[in-house]
């Protein structure tokens, strides 16, 4: 069974409340059951963790070193922002895939730039939910791939 450590960025616990015009109406408990209900469909193990806080986030990510086949992280505002997340994202040599609920390049100027997304082998945005399945379902095939 493949592990995969998936993490949500700075305002993503507001789901549901925060911008539903561009985030939706589901929240974020209903965001980690469809999480771990795709990945329960798949064979996958995940492990969801959000952080309003950068270094939290940081640390998360070099702790995964070792123990996960996959990282799924939606840095959200850090996306544009952290180059310390992009560091850690390469440190610790586990695949990673960026997902964004919206699509971060029909949005503000700003948000075209991801520092996150240069450390991870594909990025998933636009999609909503699904793309956390998408970039499961991506780290999962990519693991077999590799048997």
């Amino acid at each position: 069974m493949k592990k995969i450590l998936v993490i949500n960025g700075p305002n993503l616990n507001m789901l549901g409340i925060r911008q539903p015009e561009i985030y939706g109406n589901r929240s974020y408990a209903d965001l980690i059951d469809f999480i771990k209900t795709s990945a329960a469909e798949i064979d996958t193990e995940v492990e969801c963790v959000q952080s309003n806080h950068e270094g939290v986030i940081v640390d998360t990510i070099q702790a995964a070193h070792g123990r996960f086949d996959g990282i799924v992280i939606n840095p959200a505002a850090y996306t544009h922002t952290s180059i310390a997340i992009s560091d850690a994202l390469k440190s610790v040599d586990i695949p990673a895939v960026e997902v964004h609920l919206s699509d971060i390049n029909k949005r503000e100027d700003f948000r075209r730039i991801s520092y996150a997304g240069m450390a991870c082998e594909k990025t998933f945005a636009g999609f909503g939910f699904d793309g956390y399945k998408m970039a499961i379902k991506y780290l999962n095939e990519r693991q077999q791939d590799l048997k």
